[in-house]
């Protein structure tokens, strides 16, 4: 991949584009404003959301046993995942074990994460995005732009193109007479995917929620589909982050007040589903619960960087973030994108490649992110953080000059008989840079190496002559004239 810095450039000369994500995001913008701006406690609820993060990652090991054992006792089985391949694994084997040959999904971005649908096809076995906009995006065989609205780049015409070219190929052909008018695209999508849930008898989910005191899941979405995928299939399994935790039932009324509103810009989804294990004879029979790490426990060691983990997935920030609107999702080279990604991604991949090193730099720290994240994440705080993280491994552990620069500081300014020198030693310099025979210079064009590179673009003044604590003592502070001056 590309580093931001390369792709975002590529993406910048894409007018379409830029257009799109311009017109989208402002109205997702619009809407949230509006629904926040009815609620005169809403600082409360984000102080409140991200206490209750908080207290889950920081007691994460107890809530995740708690969380097993609470699902366990309800008919689900939980599988533990350290990595997207153990991960893969576990979904493949199982699919296997049922002999399915295709599976239904729930948008999910941690599936994307550990790129399942591409382990499924290797063992012969086909997933199908039932969100809109993911399956836009997976027929255009494209890549997600937006946490939540993946295909925010494409525009209807766009839209219309690849269903009248590519669902042909792959089920139920979109209507020959197809135009690009939404209810009508809808309707080529709901034909297209009916065929497919009734057919499917495996599905694969994410969650928004683990509700620990229960063993409970949530999915939150808009257009139904992920009620499909939850009740038609007889084996459902759900791949979850391990920080998806939230300690008790109550808590989700916290989050479920903060998410719709941050993210659709609605006071409350259109489809809230919670399981808890199976029923019988209600929903699917076969429940798994696979916990997905994959570098999370890593992130969760930094004690800076682990507020990354409070995300929710609304894309707030996103739709704030100055730089994402022209650079697009597709720059940030991950399904992750925007100010979240630019933190998280590192994290969880490591700052080994080009691109992982690039993206704590796709910011302006402008803080606008902050402003609308829900869980009050600082991500400029944490930009800065990892910048400085990947300062360090170019260094290789050798202390960076100015580190150096500011312990011999401090040494100079622990004694004052030593700081007293060192304005003497200036002062002297000062006297000599001024007179006749250096040509009476008041600044300083270029330093010496090493300093000389921050010459390069700034002058630096002569000291003065004469410094402020051997005026004062000459002069008595300023009471003693010419005549009685101390020497």
């Amino acid at each position: 991949m590309p580093t931001f810095q390369e792709a975002a450039r590529v993406s910048l000369t894409d007018t379409v584009q830029r257009r799109n994500l311009a017109h989208a995001t402002g109205v997702i913008r619009e809407k949230r404003a509006a629904v926040v701006g009815e609620l005169d406690n809403w600082e409360q609820l984000r102080l409140a959301a991200e206490a209750i993060k908080n207290r889950a990652l920081f007691s994460l090991d107890e809530y995740l046993v708690e969380f097993e054992e609470r699902a366990t006792a309800a008919g689900a089985t939980v599988h533990w995942a350290r990595d997207a391949a153990e991960a893969n694994r576990i979904v493949v084997d199982l699919a296997r074990a049922k002999q399915a040959r295709e599976v239904v999904k729930v948008k999910s971005m941690a599936t994307q994460e550990i790129e399942l649908n591409e382990a499924l096809q290797a063992a012969g076995i086909d997933a199908w995005e039932t969100d809109l906009a993911e399956l836009i995006v997976q027929l255009g065989d494209d890549w997600p732009s937006h946490i939540l609205v993946p295909a925010i780049h494409r525009n209807r015409s766009e839209v219309r193109e690849i269903f009248l070219r590519e669902m042909k190929k792959v089920g139920r052909p979109a209507p020959e007479d197809l135009t690009d008018d939404p209810p009508r695209l809808a309707e080529a999508a709901r034909l297209h995917l009916r065929e497919k849930f009734l057919r499917a008898d495996f599905a694969v989910s994410g969650a928004n929620f683990a509700i620990a005191e229960t063993g409970s899941l949530v999915v939150v979405e808009s257009e139904g589909n992920g009620r499909m995928c939850l009740s038609l299939p007889r084996t459902l399994v759900s791949v979850v982050g391990i920080e998806k935790v939230v300690p008790s039932w109550r808590d989700l009324e916290v989050m479920l007040q903060v998410l719709p509103r941050s993210s659709t810009g609605e006071r409350e989804n259109p489809y809230t589903s919670i399981w808890t294990g199976g029923a019988e004879g209600d929903g699917p029979q076969d429940v798994h619960i696979v916990l997905l790490d994959n570098g999370r426990t890593n992130v969760l060691a930094d004690q800076v960087g682990r507020a990354a983990l409070r995300c929710i997935r609304c894309s707030a920030c996103l739709n704030v973030c100055p730089v994402y609107e022209r650079a697009g999702g597709h720059a940030y080279g991950s399904i992750y994108p925007g100010p979240i990604g630019a933190v998280l991604t590192p994290q969880l991949r490591g700052t080994s490649s080009e691109i992982d090193q690039s993206l704590p730099y796709a910011s302006s720290l402008c803080g606008a992110c902050f402003d609308a994240c829900p869980v009050r994440i600082d991500i400029p705080s944490l930009l800065v953080h990892l910048r400085t993280r990947v300062v360090e491994e170019h260094r290789g552990g050798v202390p960076k000059p100015e580190a150096l620069a500011m312990k011999a500081a401090g040494w100079m300014f622990a004694d004052h008989r030593r700081y007293e020198a060192a304005e003497k030693i200036a002062s002297t310099g000062g006297k000599a840079l001024r007179s006749p025979l250096l040509g009476r210079k008041e600044v300083l064009r270029q330093l010496p190496p090493p300093l000389n590179a921050w010459s390069g673009a700034r002058d630096a003044p002569v000291p003065p002559s004469e410094s402020f604590r051997s005026w004062w003592k000459r002069t008595d502070g300023g009471r003693l004239g010419p005549s009685e001056e101390r020497e």
